[in-house]
Protein backbone atom coordinates (compact mmCIF):
# COMPACT_ATOMS: atom_id res chain seq x y z
CA UNK A 1 0.00 0.00 0.00
CA UNK A 2 3.05 2.56 -0.56
CA UNK A 3 5.18 3.01 -3.30
CA UNK A 4 8.66 4.93 -3.87
CA UNK A 5 10.19 6.56 -6.65
CA UNK A 6 13.46 8.12 -6.63
CA UNK A 7 14.54 10.88 -8.47
CA UNK A 8 17.53 11.19 -9.47
CA UNK A 9 18.10 15.12 -9.78
CA UNK A 10 20.19 15.25 -12.70
CA UNK A 11 20.55 18.36 -13.59
CA UNK A 12 22.73 20.19 -16.19
CA UNK A 13 25.66 22.64 -14.86
CA UNK A 14 26.11 25.10 -17.11
CA UNK A 15 29.32 25.42 -17.70
CA UNK A 16 30.63 29.06 -19.45
CA UNK A 17 33.62 28.76 -22.10
CA UNK A 18 36.06 31.20 -23.23
CA UNK A 19 33.47 32.14 -26.03
CA UNK A 20 30.55 32.50 -23.70
CA UNK A 21 28.93 29.58 -24.63
CA UNK A 22 27.31 27.05 -22.05
CA UNK A 23 27.62 23.47 -22.19
CA UNK A 24 25.34 21.04 -20.69
CA UNK A 25 27.19 18.50 -18.44
CA UNK A 26 25.35 15.37 -18.46
CA UNK A 27 26.70 12.85 -15.63
CA UNK A 28 25.14 10.08 -17.53
CA UNK A 29 25.80 7.04 -15.40
CA UNK A 30 28.46 8.16 -13.32
CA UNK A 31 26.30 7.32 -9.99
CA UNK A 32 24.36 9.52 -7.38
CA UNK A 33 27.95 11.64 -6.07
CA UNK A 34 28.05 13.15 -9.28
CA UNK A 35 24.51 14.64 -9.77
CA UNK A 36 23.57 17.67 -7.51
CA UNK A 37 21.18 15.79 -5.11
CA UNK A 38 18.27 12.93 -4.96
CA UNK A 39 14.91 12.76 -4.04
CA UNK A 40 12.94 9.66 -2.94
CA UNK A 41 9.33 10.42 -2.93
CA UNK A 42 7.02 7.74 -1.11
CA UNK A 43 3.42 7.50 -0.93
CA UNK A 44 2.86 6.05 2.40
CA UNK A 45 -0.89 5.50 2.17
CA UNK A 46 -3.22 5.93 0.11
CA UNK A 47 -6.94 6.30 0.15
CA UNK A 48 -9.98 7.02 -1.81
CA UNK A 49 -9.72 11.02 -1.93
CA UNK A 50 -6.40 11.46 -0.04
CA UNK A 51 -2.98 10.54 0.79
CA UNK A 52 0.32 10.73 2.68
CA UNK A 53 4.18 11.13 1.61
CA UNK A 54 7.53 11.50 2.78
CA UNK A 55 10.16 13.39 0.73
CA UNK A 56 13.84 12.68 1.19
CA UNK A 57 16.16 14.97 -0.24
CA UNK A 58 19.66 13.95 -0.38
CA UNK A 59 22.56 17.17 -1.02
CA UNK A 60 25.59 15.31 -3.22
CA UNK A 61 26.79 19.36 -3.82
CA UNK A 62 28.32 21.84 -1.79
CA UNK A 63 26.94 22.39 1.75
CA UNK A 64 23.68 24.53 1.86
CA UNK A 65 22.76 26.78 4.84
CA UNK A 66 18.96 26.58 3.73
CA UNK A 67 17.01 24.72 0.82
CA UNK A 68 13.62 24.93 -1.32
CA UNK A 69 12.32 21.70 -2.87
CA UNK A 70 9.67 22.70 -5.99
CA UNK A 71 7.13 20.26 -7.89
CA UNK A 72 4.25 20.17 -10.06
CA UNK A 73 1.53 18.27 -9.99
CA UNK A 74 -0.18 16.62 -12.96
CA UNK A 75 -3.43 16.31 -11.35
CA UNK A 76 -5.42 17.78 -8.76
CA UNK A 77 -3.67 17.04 -6.16
CA UNK A 78 -3.14 19.72 -2.87
CA UNK A 79 -1.07 19.04 0.19
CA UNK A 80 -3.64 20.03 2.94
CA UNK A 81 -1.04 19.69 6.25
CA UNK A 82 2.83 19.26 6.51
CA UNK A 83 6.10 18.34 8.77
CA UNK A 84 9.68 19.15 8.93
CA UNK A 85 8.83 21.73 6.09
CA UNK A 86 7.40 25.04 5.10
CA UNK A 87 4.89 23.72 2.33
CA UNK A 88 3.13 26.54 0.53
CA UNK A 89 1.20 25.49 -2.80
CA UNK A 90 0.06 27.78 -5.97
CA UNK A 91 -2.04 26.05 -8.40
CA UNK A 92 -0.46 23.03 -9.06
CA UNK A 93 3.00 24.07 -7.93
CA UNK A 94 4.45 23.21 -4.62
CA UNK A 95 7.62 24.36 -2.95
CA UNK A 96 8.54 22.75 0.28
CA UNK A 97 11.42 25.19 2.47
CA UNK A 98 13.27 24.30 5.61
CA UNK A 99 12.52 25.08 9.03
CA UNK A 100 14.77 27.24 10.67
CA UNK A 101 15.60 23.64 12.53
CA UNK A 102 16.62 21.77 9.39
CA UNK A 103 18.04 24.38 7.69
CA UNK A 104 21.95 23.14 7.16
CA UNK A 105 21.88 20.87 4.45
CA UNK A 106 25.88 19.11 4.82
CA UNK A 107 27.04 18.03 1.45
CA UNK A 108 26.18 13.96 1.80
CA UNK A 109 23.81 15.05 3.92
CA UNK A 110 19.50 14.52 3.76
CA UNK A 111 16.19 15.58 5.27
CA UNK A 112 13.14 14.54 4.87
CA UNK A 113 9.49 15.84 5.23
CA UNK A 114 6.12 14.94 5.23
CA UNK A 115 2.55 15.97 4.02
CA UNK A 116 -1.20 14.74 3.91
CA UNK A 117 -2.85 15.68 0.90
CA UNK A 118 -5.54 15.52 -1.48
CA UNK A 119 -6.62 14.06 -4.68
CA UNK A 120 -9.57 12.86 -7.14
CA UNK A 121 -9.12 10.33 -9.72
CA UNK A 122 -4.90 9.68 -10.26
CA UNK A 123 -2.36 10.22 -7.67
CA UNK A 124 0.65 9.81 -10.26
CA UNK A 125 3.75 10.91 -8.82
CA UNK A 126 5.37 14.22 -9.83
CA UNK A 127 7.40 13.81 -13.27
CA UNK A 128 9.84 16.85 -12.47
CA UNK A 129 11.57 18.18 -8.79
CA UNK A 130 13.94 20.85 -8.83
CA UNK A 131 16.20 21.54 -6.01
CA UNK A 132 17.30 25.47 -5.38
CA UNK A 133 15.88 26.02 -8.93
CA UNK A 134 18.12 23.50 -10.57
CA UNK A 135 15.93 21.34 -12.77
CA UNK A 136 15.57 17.48 -13.04
CA UNK A 137 14.34 14.90 -13.93
CA UNK A 138 12.65 11.53 -12.38
CA UNK A 139 12.62 8.05 -13.23
CA UNK A 140 9.36 7.08 -13.14
CA UNK A 141 9.72 3.64 -12.87
CA UNK A 142 6.79 1.49 -10.70
CA UNK A 143 3.19 1.11 -10.85
CA UNK A 144 0.78 2.55 -8.78
CA UNK A 145 -0.41 1.46 -4.80
CA UNK A 146 -2.76 -0.95 -4.23
CA UNK A 147 -5.89 0.77 -3.37
CA UNK A 148 -6.72 -0.14 0.12
CA UNK A 149 -10.53 0.21 -0.08
CA UNK A 150 -10.34 -3.27 -1.82
CA UNK A 151 -13.60 -4.82 -1.51
CA UNK A 152 -11.21 -8.35 -0.79
CA UNK A 153 -9.02 -6.15 2.00
CA UNK A 154 -12.65 -5.63 4.36
CA UNK A 155 -10.06 -3.46 7.47
CA UNK A 156 -8.89 -0.75 5.20
CA UNK A 157 -10.73 2.50 5.29
CA UNK A 158 -12.83 3.86 2.96
CA UNK A 159 -11.98 7.29 4.30
CA UNK A 160 -9.41 8.83 7.45
CA UNK A 161 -11.00 10.54 10.00
CA UNK A 162 -9.89 14.31 10.07
CA UNK A 163 -6.65 14.72 11.37
CA UNK A 164 -5.39 17.70 12.98
CA UNK A 165 -1.81 19.56 12.60
CA UNK A 166 1.28 18.14 14.54
CA UNK A 167 1.01 20.47 18.19
CA UNK A 168 4.06 21.53 20.26
CA UNK A 169 3.07 19.05 23.69
CA UNK A 170 0.51 15.97 22.46
CA UNK A 171 -0.66 15.87 25.90
CA UNK A 172 -2.30 19.65 26.04
CA UNK A 173 -5.72 19.28 26.00
CA UNK A 174 -5.96 16.05 25.48
CA UNK A 175 -7.32 12.31 27.37
CA UNK A 176 -5.05 9.82 27.79
CA UNK A 177 -5.30 6.25 26.22
CA UNK A 178 -6.59 4.13 29.66
CA UNK A 179 -5.87 0.46 28.72
CA UNK A 180 -8.63 -1.42 29.36
CA UNK A 181 -6.70 -5.05 30.75
CA UNK A 182 -4.38 -2.34 33.07
CA UNK A 183 -7.54 -0.97 34.43
CA UNK A 184 -8.91 -4.52 34.88
CA UNK A 185 -6.06 -5.83 37.03
CA UNK A 186 -6.15 -2.81 39.11
CA UNK A 187 -9.76 -2.82 39.69
CA UNK A 188 -9.36 -6.56 40.85
CA UNK A 189 -7.39 -5.33 43.74
CA UNK A 190 -8.67 -4.15 47.18
CA UNK A 191 -8.64 -0.52 47.01
CA UNK A 192 -7.29 -0.46 43.58
CA UNK A 193 -10.58 0.75 41.77
CA UNK A 194 -9.08 4.24 43.01
CA UNK A 195 -6.49 4.53 40.48
CA UNK A 196 -7.82 1.89 37.78
CA UNK A 197 -9.04 4.85 35.67
CA UNK A 198 -4.93 5.95 35.46
CA UNK A 199 -4.17 6.13 32.03
CA UNK A 200 -1.09 3.71 30.92
CA UNK A 201 1.60 2.94 28.68
CA UNK A 202 0.93 -0.01 26.48
CA UNK A 203 4.06 -2.45 26.38
CA UNK A 204 5.02 -4.08 22.44
CA UNK A 205 7.87 -6.15 24.39
CA UNK A 206 7.99 -8.52 21.62
CA UNK A 207 7.11 -9.43 18.49
CA UNK A 208 3.73 -11.56 19.33
CA UNK A 209 2.43 -8.70 21.42
CA UNK A 210 1.76 -6.88 18.17
CA UNK A 211 -0.91 -9.04 16.93
CA UNK A 212 -1.56 -9.91 20.81
CA UNK A 213 0.32 -12.74 22.95
CA UNK A 214 -1.44 -15.47 25.04
CA UNK A 215 -4.74 -13.96 24.81
CA UNK A 216 -3.75 -10.21 25.66
CA UNK A 217 -5.17 -7.61 23.23
CA UNK A 218 -2.97 -6.60 20.39
CA UNK A 219 -2.10 -3.70 18.97
CA UNK A 220 -4.71 -2.48 16.71
CA UNK A 221 -7.02 -4.04 19.40
CA UNK A 222 -5.87 -1.64 21.95
CA UNK A 223 -6.19 1.77 19.30
CA UNK A 224 -9.57 0.73 18.20
CA UNK A 225 -10.18 0.68 21.91
CA UNK A 226 -8.39 4.29 22.09
CA UNK A 227 -11.06 5.58 18.93
CA UNK A 228 -13.92 4.33 21.29
CA UNK A 229 -12.12 5.94 24.45
CA UNK A 230 -12.02 9.23 22.16
CA UNK A 231 -15.11 10.21 20.92
CA UNK A 232 -14.54 13.95 19.72
CA UNK A 233 -12.02 14.71 22.19
CA UNK A 234 -8.65 14.79 21.26
CA UNK A 235 -6.72 11.63 22.93
CA UNK A 236 -3.13 10.74 23.36
CA UNK A 237 -2.49 6.78 22.81
CA UNK A 238 1.02 5.50 24.81
CA UNK A 239 3.01 2.60 23.09
CA UNK A 240 6.47 1.43 24.13
CA UNK A 241 8.55 0.42 22.00
CA UNK A 242 11.03 -2.41 23.58
CA UNK A 243 12.46 -5.09 21.57
CA UNK A 244 15.69 -4.49 20.36
CA UNK A 245 18.42 -7.20 19.58
CA UNK A 246 20.74 -7.69 22.94
CA UNK A 247 18.09 -6.14 24.91
CA UNK A 248 18.82 -4.82 27.92
CA UNK A 249 22.59 -6.02 27.88
CA UNK A 250 22.94 -5.19 31.73
CA UNK A 251 19.69 -6.63 33.25
CA UNK A 252 18.94 -10.46 32.83
CA UNK A 253 15.28 -10.10 34.25
CA UNK A 254 14.78 -8.17 30.92
CA UNK A 255 15.96 -10.06 28.03
CA UNK A 256 14.31 -10.32 24.87
CA UNK A 257 13.46 -12.41 22.23
CA UNK A 258 16.07 -11.40 19.90
CA UNK A 259 20.10 -12.49 20.09
CA UNK A 260 22.65 -9.44 19.77
CA UNK A 261 23.38 -9.87 16.03
CA UNK A 262 19.37 -10.00 14.91
CA UNK A 263 19.29 -6.83 13.46
CA UNK A 264 17.31 -7.12 10.37
CA UNK A 265 14.56 -9.20 12.60
CA UNK A 266 14.06 -6.38 15.02
CA UNK A 267 13.56 -3.89 11.68
CA UNK A 268 11.39 -6.18 9.40
CA UNK A 269 9.25 -8.45 11.85
CA UNK A 270 9.04 -6.17 14.43
CA UNK A 271 9.26 -2.40 13.34
CA UNK A 272 7.66 -2.51 10.23
CA UNK A 273 4.76 -4.40 11.46
CA UNK A 274 4.43 -1.66 14.49
CA UNK A 275 5.11 0.93 11.70
CA UNK A 276 2.34 -0.17 9.50
CA UNK A 277 -0.19 -0.04 12.42
CA UNK A 278 0.53 3.41 13.25
CA UNK A 279 0.37 5.20 10.07
CA UNK A 280 -2.85 3.32 9.56
CA UNK A 281 -5.48 6.25 8.55
CA UNK A 282 -7.74 4.91 10.42
CA UNK A 283 -5.92 6.16 13.24
CA UNK A 284 -5.12 9.19 12.34
CA UNK A 285 -7.39 11.41 14.84
CA UNK A 286 -5.18 9.74 17.30
CA UNK A 287 -1.79 11.34 19.03
CA UNK A 288 0.40 8.46 19.17
CA UNK A 289 3.68 8.74 21.83
CA UNK A 290 5.68 6.34 21.79
CA UNK A 291 8.42 5.83 23.90
CA UNK A 292 11.40 4.25 22.54
CA UNK A 293 13.50 1.53 23.77
CA UNK A 294 14.05 1.93 27.53
CA UNK A 295 17.63 0.73 29.20
CA UNK A 296 19.11 0.47 26.13
CA UNK A 297 21.52 3.44 24.76
CA UNK A 298 22.67 4.83 28.25
CA UNK A 299 24.15 0.70 28.47
CA UNK A 300 26.52 2.14 26.34
CA UNK A 301 28.31 4.57 28.12
CA UNK A 302 28.49 2.99 31.55
CA UNK A 303 28.14 -0.95 31.48
CA UNK A 304 30.86 -1.12 28.65
CA UNK A 305 34.57 -1.75 29.31
CA UNK A 306 36.77 -0.84 30.94
CA UNK A 307 34.24 0.37 33.57
CA UNK A 308 34.11 -2.00 36.59
CA UNK A 309 30.10 -1.90 35.99
CA UNK A 310 31.02 -3.32 32.20
CA UNK A 311 28.87 -6.88 30.66
CA UNK A 312 29.98 -8.80 28.64
CA UNK A 313 26.57 -8.14 26.72
CA UNK A 314 26.95 -4.47 26.83
CA UNK A 315 30.15 -4.55 25.07
CA UNK A 316 28.91 -6.86 22.72
CA UNK A 317 26.20 -4.36 21.57
CA UNK A 318 28.72 -1.79 21.79
CA UNK A 319 31.02 -2.92 18.84
CA UNK A 320 28.20 -4.64 17.07
CA UNK A 321 26.19 -0.83 16.69
CA UNK A 322 22.79 -2.62 16.92
CA UNK A 323 21.43 -0.58 19.55
CA UNK A 324 22.40 2.59 17.75
CA UNK A 325 21.15 1.47 14.38
CA UNK A 326 17.83 -0.26 16.00
CA UNK A 327 17.03 2.89 17.93
CA UNK A 328 17.77 5.11 14.66
CA UNK A 329 15.38 3.01 12.40
CA UNK A 330 12.52 3.13 14.46
CA UNK A 331 12.51 6.87 14.57
CA UNK A 332 12.61 6.95 11.21
CA UNK A 333 9.98 4.47 10.48
CA UNK A 334 7.37 5.86 13.01
CA UNK A 335 8.13 9.25 12.53
CA UNK A 336 7.37 9.18 9.17
CA UNK A 337 3.43 9.28 10.28
CA UNK A 338 2.78 13.00 11.10
CA UNK A 339 0.41 11.93 14.22
CA UNK A 340 3.66 9.78 15.74
CA UNK A 341 5.15 11.47 18.36
CA UNK A 342 8.41 9.95 19.42
CA UNK A 343 9.97 10.30 22.94
CA UNK A 344 13.64 8.30 23.77
CA UNK A 345 14.37 6.60 26.57
CA UNK A 346 17.17 8.85 28.36
CA UNK A 347 17.48 6.81 31.36
CA UNK A 348 17.23 8.69 35.14
CA UNK A 349 19.52 10.79 37.11
CA UNK A 350 20.79 8.14 39.61
CA UNK A 351 21.76 6.31 36.51
CA UNK A 352 23.28 8.98 34.46
CA UNK A 353 23.40 12.23 36.75
CA UNK A 354 27.46 12.08 36.43
CA UNK A 355 29.48 14.35 34.60
CA UNK A 356 31.33 11.58 32.76
CA UNK A 357 27.57 9.90 31.92
CA UNK A 358 25.24 13.35 31.43
CA UNK A 359 27.17 14.32 28.46
CA UNK A 360 28.59 11.48 27.07
CA UNK A 361 24.72 9.88 26.65
CA UNK A 362 23.36 12.88 25.57
CA UNK A 363 25.93 12.61 22.66
CA UNK A 364 25.27 8.94 22.20
CA UNK A 365 21.55 9.95 21.61
CA UNK A 366 22.42 12.29 18.93
CA UNK A 367 24.26 9.40 17.26
CA UNK A 368 20.98 7.65 17.32
CA UNK A 369 18.58 9.92 16.34
CA UNK A 370 20.66 10.15 12.88
CA UNK A 371 21.08 7.16 12.49
CA UNK A 372 19.39 4.72 9.88
CA UNK A 373 17.86 7.50 8.03
CA UNK A 374 16.65 9.41 10.72
CA UNK A 375 16.95 12.99 11.95
CA UNK A 376 16.66 14.79 15.23
CA UNK A 377 13.06 16.27 13.12
CA UNK A 378 11.98 12.34 13.85
CA UNK A 379 12.27 12.96 18.07
CA UNK A 380 9.58 14.70 19.97
CA UNK A 381 11.25 14.64 22.99
CA UNK A 382 12.84 12.29 25.34
CA UNK A 383 11.42 10.42 28.67
CA UNK A 384 13.46 10.14 32.01
CA UNK A 385 12.82 7.18 34.80
CA UNK A 386 10.77 4.93 32.69
CA UNK A 387 10.00 2.02 35.17
CA UNK A 388 12.01 3.26 37.54
CA UNK A 389 11.93 4.68 40.81
CA UNK A 390 14.16 7.98 41.40
CA UNK A 391 12.15 10.71 43.44
CA UNK A 392 10.44 13.76 41.20
CA UNK A 393 11.78 16.50 43.70
CA UNK A 394 13.63 15.50 47.12
CA UNK A 395 12.49 18.98 48.55
CA UNK A 396 14.59 18.99 51.87
CA UNK A 397 18.10 18.78 50.44
CA UNK A 398 20.02 20.38 47.37
CA UNK A 399 23.55 19.76 45.40
CA UNK A 400 24.74 23.39 47.03
CA UNK A 401 23.43 22.49 50.58
CA UNK A 402 26.68 22.01 52.59
CA UNK A 403 27.32 20.29 56.26
CA UNK A 404 30.21 20.63 58.30
CA UNK A 405 32.06 22.14 55.06
CA UNK A 406 31.27 18.86 53.33
CA UNK A 407 29.00 19.85 50.39
CA UNK A 408 25.82 16.91 50.05
CA UNK A 409 27.22 15.56 46.40
CA UNK A 410 30.18 14.13 48.93
CA UNK A 411 27.14 12.00 50.70
CA UNK A 412 27.35 8.32 50.07
CA UNK A 413 23.62 8.35 49.08
CA UNK A 414 24.75 11.28 46.57
CA UNK A 415 28.06 10.29 45.46
CA UNK A 416 28.95 13.21 43.02
CA UNK A 417 25.97 13.43 41.25
CA UNK A 418 25.37 16.48 40.11
CA UNK A 419 21.30 15.77 40.25
CA UNK A 420 19.43 14.85 43.13
CA UNK A 421 16.08 13.81 41.74
CA UNK A 422 14.32 13.67 38.30
CA UNK A 423 12.86 16.77 37.71
CA UNK A 424 16.42 18.68 38.49
CA UNK A 425 17.56 16.10 36.00
CA UNK A 426 15.13 16.29 33.30
CA UNK A 427 15.28 19.50 32.83
CA UNK A 428 19.06 19.92 32.40
CA UNK A 429 19.15 16.75 30.10
CA UNK A 430 16.92 18.75 27.87
CA UNK A 431 19.50 22.09 27.91
CA UNK A 432 22.00 20.05 27.07
CA UNK A 433 19.96 18.03 23.83
CA UNK A 434 19.32 21.36 22.87
CA UNK A 435 22.50 22.67 22.79
CA UNK A 436 23.95 19.45 20.42
CA UNK A 437 21.06 20.49 17.90
CA UNK A 438 17.89 18.62 18.91
CA UNK A 439 14.42 21.28 18.37
CA UNK A 440 14.37 23.70 21.04
CA UNK A 441 10.92 22.64 21.07
CA UNK A 442 11.94 19.27 22.38
CA UNK A 443 9.88 18.16 25.51
CA UNK A 444 10.73 15.92 28.71
CA UNK A 445 8.42 13.12 30.08
CA UNK A 446 8.78 11.70 33.88
CA UNK A 447 7.52 8.40 34.63
CA UNK A 448 5.94 9.18 37.78
CA UNK A 449 4.08 5.96 38.46
CA UNK A 450 6.39 4.27 41.15
CA UNK A 451 8.20 6.78 42.19
CA UNK A 452 5.70 8.56 45.46
CA UNK A 453 7.71 6.88 48.15
CA UNK A 454 5.09 8.08 50.44
CA UNK A 455 3.82 6.87 53.56
CA UNK A 456 5.21 6.59 57.10
CA UNK A 457 8.34 7.09 56.53
CA UNK A 458 8.12 9.57 54.36
CA UNK A 459 10.53 12.52 55.40
CA UNK A 460 8.77 15.96 56.62
CA UNK A 461 12.04 17.83 56.78
CA UNK A 462 15.75 17.80 56.82
CA UNK A 463 17.85 15.25 58.53
CA UNK A 464 20.12 16.28 61.64
CA UNK A 465 23.50 18.39 60.53
CA UNK A 466 25.26 15.73 62.46
CA UNK A 467 27.18 14.79 59.09
CA UNK A 468 26.41 15.14 55.72
CA UNK A 469 25.29 11.66 55.25
CA UNK A 470 22.58 11.81 58.25
CA UNK A 471 21.43 15.39 57.03
CA UNK A 472 21.12 13.39 53.18
CA UNK A 473 20.01 10.06 54.90
CA UNK A 474 17.45 11.90 57.15
CA UNK A 475 15.55 14.02 54.36
CA UNK A 476 15.53 12.33 51.54
CA UNK A 477 12.20 10.56 50.12
CA UNK A 478 13.84 7.97 47.91
CA UNK A 479 14.24 5.07 50.05
CA UNK A 480 16.39 2.52 48.24
CA UNK A 481 19.61 1.53 49.19
CA UNK A 482 21.00 3.09 46.15
CA UNK A 483 19.55 4.31 43.28
CA UNK A 484 20.62 1.70 40.86
CA UNK A 485 18.28 -0.21 42.48
CA UNK A 486 15.82 -0.89 39.98
CA UNK A 487 13.29 -4.25 40.83
CA UNK A 488 10.47 -4.36 42.69
CA UNK A 489 11.64 -2.19 45.09
CA UNK A 490 10.23 -2.54 48.46
CA UNK A 491 9.13 1.14 49.91
CA UNK A 492 7.99 2.31 46.86
CA UNK A 493 4.75 4.29 46.17
CA UNK A 494 2.66 5.62 43.32
CA UNK A 495 4.22 9.10 42.47
CA UNK A 496 2.18 12.10 40.81
CA UNK A 497 -0.92 11.09 38.69
CA UNK A 498 -0.64 11.56 34.86
CA UNK A 499 -0.38 15.34 34.38
CA UNK A 500 0.11 17.80 31.04
CA UNK A 501 2.70 20.59 31.17
CA UNK A 502 3.21 20.10 35.10
CA UNK A 503 6.68 21.56 34.90
CA UNK A 504 8.62 23.97 32.14
CA UNK A 505 10.57 22.28 29.50
CA UNK A 506 8.25 18.90 30.59
CA UNK A 507 5.23 17.78 28.26
CA UNK A 508 4.04 15.47 30.90
CA UNK A 509 4.13 13.27 34.27
CA UNK A 510 2.95 9.63 32.70
CA UNK A 511 2.57 6.63 33.95
CA UNK A 512 4.42 4.68 31.24
CA UNK A 513 5.62 1.66 33.13
CA UNK A 514 2.12 0.10 34.50
CA UNK A 515 2.39 -0.40 38.39
CA UNK A 516 2.13 -3.87 39.66
CA UNK A 517 3.32 -5.17 36.49
CA UNK A 518 6.70 -7.35 37.80
CA UNK A 519 10.26 -5.82 37.27
CA UNK A 520 11.39 -9.41 37.12
CA UNK A 521 10.95 -12.56 39.12
CA UNK A 522 12.75 -13.12 42.57
CA UNK A 523 14.01 -16.02 41.44
CA UNK A 524 14.62 -18.56 38.35
CA UNK A 525 10.99 -19.11 36.49
CA UNK A 526 10.73 -21.40 33.15
CA UNK A 527 9.10 -18.71 30.69
CA UNK A 528 9.32 -18.49 26.37
CA UNK A 529 8.90 -14.61 26.63
CA UNK A 530 13.20 -14.83 26.45
CA UNK A 531 13.56 -13.14 30.35
CA UNK A 532 16.13 -14.37 32.41
CA UNK A 533 16.72 -14.20 36.15
CA UNK A 534 18.62 -11.47 37.49
CA UNK A 535 20.03 -11.37 41.33
CA UNK A 536 18.71 -7.57 41.44
CA UNK A 537 15.01 -8.77 41.60
CA UNK A 538 16.77 -11.61 44.47
CA UNK A 539 15.76 -9.45 47.55
CA UNK A 540 18.67 -11.84 49.55
CA UNK A 541 21.08 -10.31 46.99
CA UNK A 542 24.34 -8.27 48.13
CA UNK A 543 24.53 -6.31 45.26
CA UNK A 544 27.25 -5.61 42.68
CA UNK A 545 28.91 -2.43 41.14
CA UNK A 546 26.36 -1.27 39.45
CA UNK A 547 24.18 -0.39 42.92
CA UNK A 548 27.69 -0.04 44.74
CA UNK A 549 27.10 -3.52 46.08
CA UNK A 550 24.15 -2.67 48.42
CA UNK A 551 21.11 -4.94 49.11
CA UNK A 552 18.87 -4.93 46.35
CA UNK A 553 15.66 -3.90 47.97
CA UNK A 554 13.91 -6.36 46.09
CA UNK A 555 10.33 -7.92 47.02
CA UNK A 556 10.25 -11.65 47.12
CA UNK A 557 8.00 -14.06 45.29
CA UNK A 558 7.88 -11.75 42.35
CA UNK A 559 6.64 -13.13 39.09
CA UNK A 560 8.80 -12.72 35.55
CA UNK A 561 8.75 -9.11 34.25
CA UNK A 562 5.44 -7.56 32.71
CA UNK A 563 3.30 -10.52 35.00
CA UNK A 564 1.02 -9.19 37.08
CA UNK A 565 2.53 -8.49 40.98
CA UNK A 566 -0.48 -8.11 43.45
CA UNK A 567 1.91 -7.95 46.35
CA UNK A 568 3.98 -4.81 44.44
CA UNK A 569 0.91 -3.00 43.54
CA UNK A 570 -0.39 -3.01 47.35
CA UNK A 571 2.86 -1.97 48.36
CA UNK A 572 2.62 0.64 45.95
CA UNK A 573 -1.15 2.46 46.99
CA UNK A 574 -0.31 1.91 50.59
CA UNK A 575 2.80 4.19 49.99
CA UNK A 576 1.52 6.38 47.55
CA UNK A 577 2.28 10.30 47.74
CA UNK A 578 0.12 11.96 46.58
CA UNK A 579 -2.14 9.65 48.75
CA UNK A 580 -4.69 7.66 47.14
CA UNK A 581 -8.18 8.94 48.47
Amino acid sequence: MSRTRTALLAAMALVAGATGSAIAAVPGDAGAAAVPCTVDYTVQNQWDTGFTASVTVTNHGAAKSSWAVNWTYAGNQRVTSGWNARITQSGANVTAANESYNATLASGGSATFGFQGSYSGTNAVPGTFTLDGVTCNVDDGGTDPTDPTDPTDPTDPTDPPTQGDRVDNPYDGAKVYVNPEWSANAAAEPGGDAVADQPTGVWMDRIAAIDGANGKMGLRDHLDEALRQQGSDELVFQVVIYNLPGRDCAALASNGELGPTEIDRYKTEYIDPIAEILSDPKYASLRIVTTVEIDSLPNLVTNVSPRATATQNCDTMKANGNYVKGVGYALNKLGDAPNVYNYIDAGHHGWLGWDDNFGPSAELFKQAATAEGATVADVHGFIANTANYSALKEDHFSVNDTVGGKSVRESKWVSWNRYVDELSYAQALRDKLVSLGFDSRIGMLIDTSRNGWGGANRPTGPGATTDVDTYVDGGRYDRRYNTGNWCNQSGAGLGERPQASPEPGVDAYVWMKPPGESDGASEEIDNDEGKGFDRMCDPTYEGNPRNDNNKSGALANAPVSGHWFSAQFQELLKNAYPPVS
